[in-house]
């Protein structure tokens, strides 16, 4: 159950990272309006504040949300962006999953 929850966690929070980059990208590269650079700082803000609602020491939240990052990134890639994804995307998400879910079941065995 930390497992799934933590990961539902980090998804929303992989989104918040990607959104509050992806909009200052749009304004840099192409044209956006200036105004879409508030979403972005909100957004900001948001991955921030997200990253502080886990239990466990920061080093390991950082860790182990890197590879929920990738795995967000990639579908970001295939639904917004319209790349699609090869065997070694998929396969490089798959385990970057893995390594995350591997650092959170020692989560409480470390903490306590």
């Amino acid at each position: 159950m930390l497992v799934a929850k933590t990961l539902a966690l980090f998804v929303v929070t992989a989104l918040a990272e990607i959104i509050g980059c992806y909009l200052p990208w749009l304004w840099l590269k192409k044209g956006a309006p200036g105004w879409v650079l508030l979403p972005a700082a909100v957004s900001l803000m948001l991955f921030a504040w997200l990253l502080t609602l886990h239990p466990a020491a920061s080093g390991r939240i950082y860790a182990a949300y890197g590879g929920v990052y990738v795995a967000t990134a990639l579908v970001w890639l295939r639904v917004v962006d319209g790349v699609p994804l090869t065997r070694t995307d998929i396969l490089g998400a798959v385990i970057t999953l893995v390594g995350m879910a591997v650092i959170v079941m020692g989560w409480q065995a470390a903490e306590s």
